[in-house]
C-alpha cells in the first residue's frame, strides 16, 4: 500500500453483530467511501418472529449505503480495500486475491487467534489484551500486522465493555492507517493460542473453583448453573467479603442487611461469591433477593 494515501478510500466492509457497527459508521463519517457492505443473512430471534437483519445491515440501511449477505457481490465491486470486523464468516480466496483486505483483530495476536479472543483472555485470567490492524489471509488470523494497541483489562470489567474499548482503540488503528499509509506489515512472533467459541456447556459454573474463576464466568456473560432442576443464570456476581467462613462448594447462604432484602452468597473451592442479578428459566432477570423471596429459599441448600 501507498505511504501516502488519497484522502478518500474506497472500501467494501464486512461484518456483521454490534461490535462492527461503530467502525463502519466511522469510515462512513470520515468520509470514505463504502462501496459496498457485506453481512451475515437475517436470523430468526424467536420461532414466530420474522428475520431480523444483522446489527451492520441495519446500520448501514440506515446511512443508505449498498448492502447484501451474498459474497460473491464483492467481486464485482471496485474498491481498493477490503476491511473486516468481526463478519463471522472466511472470507474465499477469490475475494483476497482480487484486492488487499485488512481486520480488526481484538487480541494482540498471535495469542488468541479464532472467534473468541475477548472472552477468552477474560476467562485465562490475562491482565493485557489489544487489537491488531492485519492483513486477511486463507488461513484465519496468521496475517502479518500492521498495527497493534494494548490496554489492560480491568479487574471487573465484562465482555461488553472490554470489546467496547477494543473498538475504539481499533477505530483509530484503522482511520490512521486509512490517513497516514499502512506501512509495511509485521509477521507475528511469539506463542499462538486458540481462542474457541465458547460452548454453553463450558459456561456451566463450576463451584468447586475459585471465587476469582467464577466471576471471570460471569463477566464473559452467558454463566449459569441449576437448582432444583431449572437452570439459573448468574448475569452479575461480585467477590463476597466480611461475610465470615464461606459454606461448601455450591451452598447457599443469606445475609440479612438493612433496608433491603438478603445479600446471597455461595460457597465456592476457595472464598465465596455474592449473586447480584440472576434470571431463572422462564422468568425475567431481576436482583438475587428477589429471586430468593420467589423460590422461599431459607439458606443451608445447594446448587446442583
Amino acid at each position: 500500500m501507498s505511504a501516502t494515501p488519497p484522502e478518500r478510500r474506497r472500501v467494501v466492509y464486512f461484518g456483521t453483530p454490534e461490535v462492527a457497527v461503530p467502525p463502519l459508521q466511522a469510515l462512513h463519517r470520515s468520509g470514505h467511501d463504502v462501496a459496498l457492505v457485506v453481512t451475515r443473512p437475517a436470523k430468526r430471534r424467536g420461532r414466530r418472529q420474522a428475520p431480523t437483519p444483522s446489527p451492520v445491515a441495519a446500520a448501514a440501511a440506515d446511512m443508505g449505503l449498498a448492502v447484501t449477505c451474498d459474497l460473491s457481490d464483492a467481486l464485482d465491486v471496485e474498491a481498493d480495500l477490503g476491511i473486516v470486523v468481526a463478519y463471522g464468516e472466511h472470507i474465499p480466496d477469490e475475494v483476497l486475491e482480487r484486492r488487499r483486505t485488512v481486520n480488526l483483530h481484538f487480541s494482540l495476536l498471535p495469542r488468541w487467534r479464532g472467534a473468541a479472543p475477548v472472552e477468552r483472555a477474560i476467562l485465562a485470567g490475562d491482565t493485557e489484551t489489544g487489537v491488531c490492524l492485519m492483513d486477511v489471509t486463507s488461513e484465519i488470523d496468521t496475517g502479518a500486522v500492521y498495527r497493534r494497541a494494548s490496554t489492560s483489562i480491568e479487574p471487573q470489567e465484562s465482555v461488553g465493555e472490554l470489546r467496547a474499548r477494543l473498538c475504539e482503540l481499533g477505530i483509530g488503528l484503522l482511520l490512521d492507517a486509512l490517513s497516514e499509509g499502512f506501512g509495511d506489515p509485521v509477521p507475528q512472533s511469539g506463542e499462538m493460542t486458540w481462542a474457541a467459541k465458547i460452548s454453553t456447556s463450558e459456561l456451566r459454573v463450576d463451584w468447586s473453583a475459585p471465587a476469582e474463576h467464577v466471576l471471570r464466568m460471569v463477566r464473559v456473560g452467558g454463566a449459569w448453573t441449576t437448582y432444583r432442576d431449572r437452570r439459573l443464570k448468574v448475569l452479575e456476581a461480585r467477590l463476597a467479603a466480611g461475610t465470615g467462613q464461606p459454606g461448601a462448594a455450591g451452598s447457599i447462604s443469606l445475609v440479612a442487611r438493612s433496608g433491603d432484602g438478603p445479600a446471597v452468597m455461595v460457597g465456592t473451592g476457595s472464598g465465596a461469591v455474592e449473586l447480584v442479578t440472576v434470571q431463572s428459566e422462564g422468568r425475567a432477570a431481576g436482583p438475587a433477593g428477589d429471586w430468593v423471596n420467589g423460590a422461599r429459599i431459607t439458606g443451608g441448600e445447594r446448587f446442583e
